[in-house]
């Protein structure tokens, strides 16, 4: 890949800059013998580099604008002047025209443009100038589904396999292999782009129903007839490195897969039901996997007891929560903020969902004969700085746990409780004792995950006279008028959910001298959690209120997730 100017090579310019190292400029060069990548791609595929740093490099090498398409809104003009199938073939993305119409601006994702530009030129007629400029390859990827639409065209799929066979039976594997595999991908590459977590293909006695977990919620998005299913079981089953023969016994898979511009991960489950194999995929994006925690949106007291508590050399961090409440993307998080060159992490994890540079991550299975207990005990062996332990189970993982933060560690794990009082007794269940929870509990963190409400069609309303009491229970300052808040409406931008998106609430219980006291002594969790006032610590449910005050999501999803009733009662006694 050369530069426009001194016929440098961009991979050495990068390397003068400090932006790669030696080392990794030439396990690039190798890789990219292999793959047959462009350098800045196969630089990105490795994880040195972000695809932000390759556009900004290419640019400056060019002498072109880059653009950061997540901040852009195309303008309706330039857009209806280029056909879908023209911009998606050519890889364009018309953004806006001049005040005298004569130039537009055109999004690539590569320095390689002239064939397109050229072509481009021919569409517009030759009387329109194309001023280049630079993006990412996912970026463009999303805007052209953002702005032109994009849609899970199935039909012509179907009827495909339906010309293909020649049975009216069950299709087979080997007469639809084509069609079944555009077909699975069609489904794969719709649910990235719709940012579902999880897709759910569920044989019922006539048909399957396809659905998405989208935003914490299950969608339908399709049903098919029921012969189209083996052939797309027995293709997703292929992909995922299962047994094919094997149809009575649950199985698990993984498939990664390049979509959308970007690497997606597919942790695959399969399970036997009446109708059929019932197959679930959770779609791992590793884009979203690390959050900064201040993107996290979180308030400024809880980022900075987040924060103290991350700075502790040694200790035991647990983080509560349901299954989907966002635990792992959470701890993801708290690694990357601690991640750099200098320490050792090490990870435990049924299975490893987001790999990471620098972290050494193990998987716990039967087929690695590895398990919590003596996946701890092989770490402290590994001269490790901070420990992830996925879940604390049973009495000896909790044990091998408390043991390894006694011992200079930083450990993180996760707890199933309601709540992050409850994360003592839960502990005390595991047979922690509470003399050992008091020298080497570091806090607990219990959050859930919230709706946020759709920007484009949410409706204003006026709150009434339950919810103020609930509101000023919380600390919301009470407004001179009627207290505004708003609720879900419904539009083509949200499915008509009148929600896009998500939010976290925590509640952050960092222990302190005198509430180590307080615990020694067996005190009830209610003057624990009183005492933990006095340092910021709030409940899940002040935080959701918070942010219904806010108007960021509505009282019915906080209800949806939060239990308020116990709330309620103390905001209605006089």
């Amino acid at each position: 890949m050369l530069a426009a100017t001194n016929n440098t090579r961009i991979g050495e310019w990068m390397l003068a800059k400090g932006m790669i190292t030696a080392d990794q400029l030439e396990i690039a060069l190798i890789e990219q013998q292999k793959h047959r990548l462009l350098l800045g791609q196969q630089l990105v595929r490795l994880h040195f580099v972000t695809d932000a740093m390759i556009r900004d490099v290419l640019a400056h090498h060019h002498a072109q604008e880059s653009i950061d398409l997540q901040q852009v809104i195309a303008d309706p003009e330039a857009l209806a002047m280029v056909p879908e199938t023209f911009a998606r073939q050519h890889g364009v993305l018309p953004l806006d025209l001049s005040a005298d119409k004569q130039t537009m601006r055109v999004a690539f994702s590569g320095h390689n443009h002239l064939l397109a530009l050229d072509a481009l030129r021919h569409l517009l007629g030759g009387t329109i100038q194309c001023k280049p400029v630079l993006a990412t390859e996912a970026h463009l990827e999303q805007a052209l589904d953002k702005f032109y639409g994009h849609s899970l065209s199935l039909d012509s799929l179907l009827r495909e396999i339906e010309q293909e066979s020649s049975a009216p039976a069950l299709l087979s594997a080997q007469q639809t292999s084509r069609p079944v595999i555009r077909l699975v991908n069609a489904v794969l590459v719709d649910a990235v782009k719709q940012g579902a977590s999880d897709i759910h293909f569920e044989p019922e006695q006539a048909f399957l129903r396809i659905r998405y977990r989208i935003d914490g919620v299950l969608w339908q998005i399709r049903c098919l007839h029921d012969r189209y299913w083996p052939a797309m079981c027995v293709r997703l089953k292929i992909l995922s490195g299962m047994d094919i023969a094997e149809q009575r016994t649950p199985q698990d898979g993984r498939v990664n897969l390049f979509l959308c511009g970007r690497q997606i991960d597919f942790r695959v489950s399969s399970h036997p039901t009446l109708h059929g194999e019932n197959l679930v995929l959770r779609v791992l994006d590793r884009d979203k996997a690390i959050i900064p925690l201040e993107a996290m949106g979180l308030r400024p007291p809880q980022l900075q007891q987040l924060t103290s508590m991350l700075a502790k050399p040694e200790g035991l961090l647990i983080l509560t929560g349901p299954t989907g409440s966002g635990k792992t993307t959470t701890l993801y998080s708290m690694l990357g903020h601690l991640n750099h060159e200098h320490v050792n992490i090490m990870t435990l994890e049924d299975p490893v969902e987001y790999p990471h540079a620098l972290m050494r991550q193990t998987s716990v299975n039967a087929a690695n004969k590895v398990d919590f207990i003596n996946g701890i005990r092989a770490i402290l062996r590994q001269d490790p700085d901070i420990i992830l332990v996925g879940e604390v189970r049973d009495e000896s993982t909790a044990a091998m746990a408390v043991r390894a933060a006694m011992t200079g560690h930083l450990v993180m794990t996760t707890l199933h409780t309601n709540s992050a009082a409850a994360a003592f007794s839960r502990l005390q269940d595991l047979g922690v004792s509470l003399h050992m929870m008091t020298g080497c509990l570091v806090g607990v963190v219990a959050q859930r995950l919230l709706r946020r409400l759709c920007l484009h069609c949410k409706r204003e309303t006026v709150a009434d006279s339950g919810l103020v009491r609930l509101l000023c229970q919380a600390g919301v300052p009470a407004q001179a008028g009627a207290q505004s808040v708003f609720e879900a409406g419904g539009c083509a931008h949200c499915r008509m959910s009148g929600y896009h998106g998500r939010l976290v609430i925590m509640e952050v219980l960092a222990m302190h001298a005198d509430m180590e006291d307080m615990l020694m002594h067996a005190s009830p969790m209610q003057r624990l959690q009183q005492q933990a006032r006095q340092h910021g610590y709030t409940t899940l449910a002040e935080e959701g209120l918070q942010l219904v005050a806010a108007g960021e999501t509505s009282l019915q999803e906080l209800q949806r997730v939060v239990d308020l009733s116990a709330f309620e009662t103390v905001a209605a006694m006089p």
